[in-house]
């Protein structure tokens, strides 16, 4: 099978990771990870983050759509995941043409969230619609689940509170998130007493000391969910991780700090009462927030010190185990079966 990729950021490469164990005999072009082969165009060509530091990357991803389309013609599956703002206008341009090679969309824009409309269009030039939270089908006529891949790529989780002394930091995998989370982490390891972890992403590592800074307090690491799972408390930026500590059972804060005009615009937007998926997910099942969320102006010393101090683990541990039961199962082996026509 030959099978066109599009998986821009680095959490839908992980994803991506997880599929192609489950297909045999596939050649592989598109947009993705180089740990996967020779792509078109690398993943990381397209890392941006919040509205305007996307704006630079539309004429790069108007030509780059307009050769996908040339290699969905000799494709015999197309699979989209995640990042609508490229890969709907991607959809659209393939069906335009005329290509027939069926097109899988694995993770679901969040119209929960924000732009219900892509509702239509996704519906309109997809063929398959790979969902991975069961609440997709509120919003989806025909969307089908397929379990989260969270749980494929998570195989352990915590049986019980731990007590290891340890803490973990993650200040995300964009450098503007860094810059703005490291100086208040800095701030807060000093008064923790405990082994502290700075998880940094392996792309990343030879740029430490420009993007990080002083980092003598902490140790260094690059495996995100055993540092997750070795840590009693994570301090978290807004991303697949705070799900992950979610799912482990590591009781964690959300941090997030950006430019103000994208914070502005969000608050604006977005439909939703949380930014951490775990938060969102329990929203929707009738329950109250698992973490505690810092947004902006609320990233302060302080407050990331109460929620430190305060977090009560046997209620979160609890919610962890709510949690995997809701997702049920991993959904890698259900996509590799789309895109092999085992399920329609």
């Amino acid at each position: 099978m030959k099978l066109l990729i599009s998986s821009l950021e680095p959490s839908a490469n992980l994803h991506l990771e997880q599929v192609l164990k489950h297909l045999s005999n596939t050649q592989i072009m598109g947009i993705f990870d180089e740990r996967f082969g020779t792509p078109f165009m690398k993943s990381s060509e397209f890392s941006a983050m919040g509205f305007v530091e996307v704006l630079p990357l539309i004429f790069k991803a108007k030509r780059a759509i307009k050769d996908m389309v040339n290699l969905a013609k000799n494709a015999d599956a197309v699979l989209l995941i995640d990042s609508p703002a490229f890969n709907l206008p991607l959809a659209r341009a393939i069906k335009e043409a005329g290509v027939k090679t069926p097109i899988t969309y694995y993770i679901l824009p969040q119209v929960w969230a924000w732009k219900p409309k892509r509702v239509a269009k996704v519906e309109k030039y997809c063929d398959h619609l790979a969902s991975i939270l069961p609440f997709d089908a509120k919003f989806y006529n025909r969307a089908t689940y397929v379990g989260h891949p969270l749980l494929d790529e998570l195989g352990f989780k915590k049986q019980s509170i731990s007590s290891n002394g340890v803490v973990a930091f993650l200040p995300g995998s964009r450098k503007s998130e860094i810059t703005r989370l490291m100086p208040v982490y800095k701030e807060i390891s000093k008064e923790i007493d405990a082994k502290k972890l700075l998880v940094v992403p392996k792309f990343l590592m030879s740029e430490v000391s420009a993007l990080y800074g002083d980092v003598s307090d902490f140790e260094i690491v690059n495996d995100t969910p055993k540092a997750l799972f070795d840590s009693d408390f994570a301090f978290i930026c807004s991303g697949t991780a705070t799900l992950e500590a979610a799912l482990i059972g590591t009781p964690f804060v959300l941090c997030y700090k950006a430019k103000a005009i994208d914070v502005w615009l969000a608050r604006k937007l977005v439909k939703v009462k949380f930014a951490g998926l775990a938060n969102i997910i329990f929203d929707f099942m009738g329950k109250n927030a698992l973490h505690d969320e810092l947004i902006q102006e609320q990233v302060t010393r302080q407050n990331l010190l109460n929620a430190y101090k305060n977090c009560d683990k046997e209620r979160f541990l609890n919610g962890a185990n709510e949690l995997r039961e809701y997702l049920g199962q991993g959904s890698s082996q259900n996509v590799a079966k789309i895109l092999n026509g085992e399920i329609k």
